[in-house]
């Protein structure tokens, strides 16, 4: 098992790479992710350059806390930063943990997102050993719940006005995924996400970008 407090491993795919974030993902990350379109099912994100670069110090203490991972999306051709995953710790050594994600609207249905998400839940079993891994989405947010479908997360529950956002409190779906399920399921990496799922999905849940006014 890597040591990923110390640095997040590069995850790498046919169409995408995962990296860890840096201070000159600030402004890709502020001007793309500030679409109405895409921060409509999240907590608001930072809300300027500045704001995210103080996010993107805060990722690495928690990195480095061993309790956090956030990883830069970024696509074949790119060098900046084009959204996030995040996996958070909801339970000592990660046994239970929280997953999110979001990304540039010019990004949905080009494949990036379902690559991207099996890299992930690569990293969160295999490197972090995570054994359930949950996530929240909006009622209203189909297209996410979507995407948790065919992934293979497991509908639970619905939480009843869980999430606050302009005013207007949402209930949501929480979905989890299984180590063991997930194994189970996954084939060989030929027959995995391999960019060709065109239905990607806008971000989901609400714990993505964490926006308290340290971060604004």
């Amino acid at each position: 098992m890597t040591h990923w407090q110390d640095g997040l491993p590069t995850l790498t795919g046919d169409g995408v790479t995962l990296r860890e974030l840096r201070r000159g993902d600030s402004h890709s990350l502020f001007s793309l992710l500030s679409d109405d379109q895409v921060a409509q099912f999240i907590s608001p994100p930072p809300t300027s350059p500045e704001g995210f670069e103080r996010f993107i110090a805060w990722t690495a203490k928690q990195r480095a806390a061993g309790t956090y991972a956030c990883f830069g999306v970024v696509p074949r051709g790119l060098t900046e930063a084009v959204g996030v995953f995040q996996v958070r710790q909801l339970q000592p050594d990660f046994d239970v943990a929280e997953w999110g994600f979001i990304l540039a609207h010019s990004f949905w249905g080009t494949g990036i997102f379902a690559e991207a998400a099996h890299l992930v839940l690569e990293f969160a079993f295999d490197t972090v050993g995570v054994h359930r891994l949950e996530a929240r989405a909006a009622v209203p947010n189909g297209r996410g719940h979507g995407a948790l479908s065919k992934l293979g997360a497991f509908h639970e529950v619905r939480l009843r006005k869980s999430f606050w956002r302009d005013g207007v409190r949402y209930d949501q779906m929480m979905w989890s995924i299984l180590a063991e399920d997930w194994r189970e399921a996954r084939g060989p990496r030929s027959q995995r996400g391999n960019g060709t799922n065109r239905d990607d999905s806008p971000p989901y849940g609400h714990r993505h970008l964490p926006s308290g006014p340290d971060l604004h």
